[in-house]
């Protein structure tokens, strides 16, 4: 089969995070680039939704929900010049710690007098970045519904390869390709020609996608109920299904607690999500009280079901992702391939902070190749 191809300086493949920066970055240095993205929306892990928890601009974070401003600085910078507004994590009052379901939960004080770093969210929840960084790029250079399946070597250029949610291929060529995505997504889906070596795939694999097993349980509720009782909505449970709960009400003040799910993907799927949702409220209820019995809304976020987020291997938690130190890709496309995700952060790997440090490491030394 034979395709038009069409030239652009910079390919970016991804839309979360460490893309959008990526393009912001490159439209700010005045270089042409088109992004494409295989969902419909633009965030990747970054998702906000509604009560009903439906996606939405503002709302409760589905993924990453918090950053710390005195140690990620990266993502700090970003937040102050793009203007968002800020909010600290609510930690007031009492924790609650269950660890067996036929001992009774207990509260514990903390004290607020020892210098931890303060937890900030974004008014809006997180989708405020999403937002704010697409704002500072051209429509017509962002692409959602596009889908990369191969990419080739061809001279000097890169040639992508990318399908469209009707199942319409077309290839495009550029001078660099940025990838903003996940190494095991990469190794999963994307064919190279010529193949990257055995050493550099087996990495990729082995190398855990930040969300990608995890599932969030929200439960909305009139009012954060659990501050008037003298609680923080913090919890830490060894009796489950939730094993660690937060106070996840908005910056305008719609109430929520969120969970954990403390089983493997395998598991949750076997149980069902219905089981699940009443396992939790009847756990909130025996942590916060009566009134948690009775929510407004559940709803959960399982990114394990998500195939733009997890694979096979990402089924089962793999522990905490290492620094991204040493060599993502052998020589035969290290000069032509950056790689921008968190997961390739060097000192922030899994964090929102990791997306921006890893995108301005990967347009930083694309510019200065280009310039020398």
């Amino acid at each position: 089969m034979r395709y038009a191809v069409k030239y652009f300086p910079v390919v970016i493949i991804g839309g979360g995070v460490a893309g959008l920066n990526a393009a912001r970055l490159l439209h700010r240095a005045g270089v042409d680039f088109a992004l494409f993205e295989a969902r419909d929306r633009l965030g990747g892990r970054v998702l906000s939704a509604n009560q009903e928890g439906e996606p939405a601009e503002k709302g409760f974070d589905l993924g990453a929900s918090w950053f710390w401003p005195r140690t990620q600085l990266p993502l700090r910078d970003l937040v102050n010049e793009l203007g968002l507004e800020t909010f600290p994590q609510y930690s007031e009052g009492d924790v609650i710690f269950h660890r067996m379901s036929r001992e009774l939960p207990r509260r514990f004080s903390v004290a607020h007098d020892q210098p931890e770093p303060e937890a900030l969210r974004l008014a809006g929840g997180n989708y405020a970045l999403i937002s704010a960084l697409a704002a500072t790029l051209p429509l017509s250079s962002v692409h959602c519904h596009t889908r990369l399946s191969r990419v080739e070597r061809d001279g000097q250029r890169v040639i992508s390869t990318l399908t469209q949610k009707d199942g319409s291929a077309f290839q495009v060529a550029s001078s660099h390709l940025i990838l903003a995505l996940p190494p095991r997504l990469i190794a999963a889906h994307i064919a190279f020609s010529p193949s990257p070596d055995p050493r550099t795939l087996q990495r990729w694999k082995k190398t855990p996608t930040w969300m990608a097993p995890h599932a969030k349980f929200f439960a909305v509720y009139p009012r954060p109920f659990w501050r008037e009782a003298g609680l923080s909505g913090s919890a830490q449970s060894m009796a489950g299904p939730l094993v660690e709960i937060h106070d996840a009400t908005t910056s305008s003040g719609e109430a929520a607690l969120m969970g954990f799910i403390g089983m493997p993907a395998a598991q949750r799927k076997k149980v069902g999500q219905q089981a699940i949702m009443s396992a939790s409220t009847e756990q909130l209820k025996r942590l916060f009280g009566e009134q948690a019995s009775a929510p407004l809304q559940v709803f959960i976020k399982d990114w394990a079901d998500d195939p733009f987020t997890s694979t096979s291997e990402d089924e089962i938690g793999s522990g905490p992702i290492e620094a991204g130190c040493g060599d993502w890709f052998d020589s035969e496309w290290r000069h032509v391939i950056s790689l921008a995700g968190s997961e390739f952060s060097q000192t922030e790997p899994g964090f929102l902070s990791g997306a921006v440090a890893s995108s301005l490491h990967a347009v930083t030394a694309m510019l200065s190749k280009r310039q020398s």
